[in-house]
């Protein structure tokens, strides 16, 4: 199983960034795929889950302003950020749970500053 993120970087207060993950190895199609995020000195919080149906669920903090959704002919999830605020500092992970196993991606950092 592999999952291969990009998309990130330095964002003023208010931007937006898109991120992506591939992911192979797995049956995408019916893989429930979540981003995480692990700011410095804090646990590592799911911050979005997609099913293989479409339905997503989200951490309070970033309802409104985050969205995932998923392309299964692409095998890629996305993770669309607006109206970013410095608290969403944090490196960003995707993940899937597989056959009893959790799965990550390299991380991603997100830096929101002005």
């Amino acid at each position: 199983v592999q999952l291969v993120e990009s998309g990130g970087g330095l964002v003023q207060p208010g931007g937006s960034l898109r991120f992506y993950c591939a992911a192979s190895g797995i049956i995408f199609s019916i893989a429930v795929m979540g981003w995480y995020r692990q700011a410095p000195g804090k646990q590592r919080e799911l911050v979005a889950r997609i099913t293989a149906g479409g339905s997503t669920n989200y951490v309070d903090s970033v309802k409104g302003r985050l969205t995932i959704s998923r392309d299964n002919a692409k095998n890629t999830v996305y993770l669309q950020m607006n109206s970013l605020k410095p608290e969403d500092t944090a490196v960003y992970y995707c993940s899937v749970s597989w056959y009893g196993y959790d799965y990550w991606g390299q991380g991603t950092q997100v830096t929101v500053s002005s």
